[in-house]
């Protein structure tokens, strides 16, 4: 699945882990904190939702799939 929304371009970013533990301030090079690259994902699903009109299955995030739920039921809830 690919991770990248197709709606707000959101994707996946490279960090790091950082344990914080006693001594890590005191210089002790036995106590340092281990820094671990990690990726961080985004939640994206399939969703069909209305674009342009049409209703089409794209990758959405999480965020965008509520954001457009959210515009529809206001759009309804003023047409009424």
């Amino acid at each position: 699945m690919a991770l990248k929304c197709d709606i707000c371009e959101k994707h996946s970013v490279a960090g790091g882990t950082h344990k914080h533990h006693r001594g890590v301030a005191g210089g002790q090079w036995k106590r340092r904190a281990t820094h671990t690259k990690r990726t961080i994902g985004v939640n994206i699903h399939w969703a069909t939702m209305p674009i342009k009109g049409v209703m089409t299955r794209v990758h959405a995030c999480a965020s965008c799939i509520k954001r457009v739920r959210f515009d529809n039921k206001k759009a309804a809830a003023l047409a009424a």
